[in-house]
């Protein structure tokens, strides 16, 4: 979803002297560790940004590519720019027993965690993700994966969690966490995955 998608670039304005180059993008890493690029292009030229921290340098309509910088240093010369950038995401992953919504031990040990992080973000909000392993049928799975997205909402819900901050869908088997052949039953893949923004 779009709304999941978080800017990974930051675009750094005019030079304060006019000197050097007029703007400098730096790619960020991204929240959830997957990588990511960006091509800057100019009538000029074009650099491709695919390591985090990775810069190029816009002057008129040259793009020089910089390399990658220091952590700490883009971090002290942009902590305005980063600070107004929102909260990272917080990610739960909620595991199933088999065929059902009941949530294995472990799993249920969590949800005071979620409820606690959703308490401590002004305007916070959740998005429910259930997900199956691949016993059974697509149609049986799609149900069940809503169900346990709808079980966590209810808990959530019961805990004092806003409804309306919360939504909720399923995904039935199409995004195994492990792939399996069809009919195998995976516990990694009996998941909900409960992301608070």
């Amino acid at each position: 979803m779009a709304a999941l998608l978080w800017i990974v670039c930051l675009v750094a304005a005019l030079s304060q002297h006019g000197s050097g180059p007029k703007e400098r993008i730096t790619l960020l890493p991204s929240q959830d560790g997957r990588a990511s690029a960006v091509v800057v292009t100019s009538s000029k030229g074009e650099a491709l940004l695919d390591q985090p921290y990775q810069s190029a340098a816009v002057d008129g309509a040259a793009v020089l590519l910089v390399g990658a910088g220091n952590p700490a240093d883009i971090q002290q010369r942009y902590r305005e720019q980063l600070a107004a950038l929102p909260q990272r995401a917080a990610v739960f992953m909620l595991f199933f027993e088999t065929g059902g919504d009941t949530l294995v031990p472990e799993s249920a040990a969590r949800l005071p965690q979620i409820k606690a992080e959703l308490a401590a973000r002004p305007a916070a909000e959740a998005l429910v993700i259930g997900h199956t392993d691949r016993v059974d049928t697509m149609a049986f799975n799609d149900a069940l994966s809503l169900k346990r997205a709808e079980s966590v909402k209810r808990w959530l819900v019961e805990g004092g969690v806003p409804a309306d901050a919360i939504a909720v869908s399923g995904r039935g088997e199409r995004e195994l966490a492990v792939q399996t052949a069809d009919g195998k039953a995976e516990q990694a893949n009996r998941r909900v995955e409960v992301r608070v923004r």
